[in-house]
């Protein structure tokens, strides 16, 4: 018998192997200072594409002013324990009720985190006989939520209706069989790719097969449609999205989510989120900080019209200039370019050192191999000198990658290693 942890021993995993070469500098950085669009990366000034904080809330002196305040009246701790127990107040039922009415459902409720309460959804709303039909590009957290459901589920190509329609002819013999439903599930706007989900495209099938629909809307949320409602409304279909999710991590710049539909399936999930039930509240800084920000989001549409200012400006830069942004539907902005991952390596620690520009960078396996990901994400805090210096940056790190420069330097790098 093996000892359980010989296979950790032998292989690190895809991403592990680079550790002693990457963490703390390319994975696990320490970004420090006020949260900005310039910030600190190992004591010297970087202008910051990897933050979240669309609209800028994050350090707003108004958010903070609020934040501190909630603090001094509840602490971090109040109110302890699960809701469902002793962990409820008027502030919760406030926030969820004005989370509903901004994204026009019946109901909404609290989650203590996204990617907790993606998972713990998914397994509420489905049982062993029930099939789920998701796309084969969703976030890890739709993933690990499917991986819970003990009956059968389906992937669809990325975006691809065709391949959807398909599936759900598979689904629906096998539910005809089974006695049980259909689930389908997409994201408003895919994180990687900046894509938005054919949210109306799907809806439209309602009209040919019988199934539910669940929407991940974490990119979508406070940044896409007239109001900032999110995807659904963006494409005019709302109310086809049977369950809507959202996240206060990105545009609300906090911690924290919801879900939203009809009154009686939020009444149904609130008694049967394994996630909520059996966790301490929300607590109610975070909570009277959302309100907060939502106010914000609701009546401050100059923080999404400069959010868009500056994504058109950065997304239009690189496109003139002859970048590959995929085929991005919001802030997300992608630069793929073509290396390996000692060269992605090499030009990111480039890019950072030589040029203060810090984004994230995305290789295999998230990616196919011989692909580098450059994500860089837009905020209401960015300034058009910060698009131009980075559209700058990109040329001579292009240049760079093209001409060999990163591969000679990741050759020299490796055999000092294995000297």
């Amino acid at each position: 018998m093996k000892d359980l942890f010989d296979k950790i021993y032998r292989d690190k995993g895809p991403l592990g192997k680079w550790a002693s070469q990457a963490e703390g500098y390319f994975v696990f950085p320490k970004l420090e200072g006020e949260i900005s669009n310039r910030m600190k990366f190992q004591g010297k000034e970087v202008i910051t594409w990897s933050i979240n904080d669309y609209l800028g809330l994050a350090n707003h002196p108004e958010v903070r002013k609020v934040d501190a305040q909630a603090g001094a009246d509840y602490g971090s701790a109040y109110p302890m324990g699960a809701r469902m127990m002793s962990g409820h107040t008027d502030m919760h039922e406030k926030l969820q009720t004005e989370l509903a009415d901004f994204v026009d459902k019946e109901a909404a409720y609290l989650l203590n985190f996204g990617y907790q309460g993606m998972v713990s959804t998914i397994d509420a709303l489905v049982a062993k006989d029930d099939i789920i039909v998701y796309d084969v590009d969703a976030h890890a957290c739709i993933i690990d939520g499917v991986r819970l459901h003990m009956g059968k589920r389906f992937t669809y190509k990325h975006n691809d209706i065709e391949s959807l329609e398909k599936n759900l002819e598979r689904a629906t013999k096998m539910a005809e069989q089974t006695g049980g439903g259909i689930l389908v599930i997409s994201e408003g706007v895919f994180g990687m790719r900046g894509e938005q989900g054919r949210l109306k495209e799907i809806v439209a099938l309602k009209e040919k097969f019988n199934f539910r629909f669940f929407v991940d809307d974490a990119h979508g949320f406070g940044t896409q449609g007239k109001t900032g409602a999110g995807t659904g409304e963006e494409q005019g279909v709302q109310d086809g999205i049977d369950v809507y999710f959202a996240t206060f991590a990105k545009a609300l710049a906090s911690t924290g989510a919801f879900i939203a539909a009809d009154k009686e399936i939020i009444d149904y999930l609130k008694y049967n989120l394994r996630s909520q039930m059996f966790a301490k509240s929300l607590q109610m800084q975070l909570v009277v900080g959302a309100l907060k920000r939502l106010d914000m989001l609701k009546n401050m549409p100059e923080l999404k019209n400069k959010l868009w200012e500056n994504t058109n400006a950065l997304q239009s830069g690189l496109r003139k200039r002859g970048f590959d942004i995929g085929t991005t539907q919001s802030c997300v902005t992608p630069v793929y370019l073509k290396g390996s991952i000692p060269e992605a390596m090499a030009l990111v620690r480039d890019l950072r050192e030589n040029y203060g520009i810090f984004c994230s960078i995305v290789v295999y396996p998230v990616i196919p191999k011989g692909l580098i990901l450059l994500r860089l994400i837009p905020t209401a805090t960015h300034t058009l000198e910060d698009v131009n210096e980075t559209l700058d940056a990109f040329d001579a790190i292009r240049e760079r990658l093209e001409n060999g420069t990163y591969k000679r330097l990741s050759a020299s790098v490796a055999a000092a290693m294995e000297n």
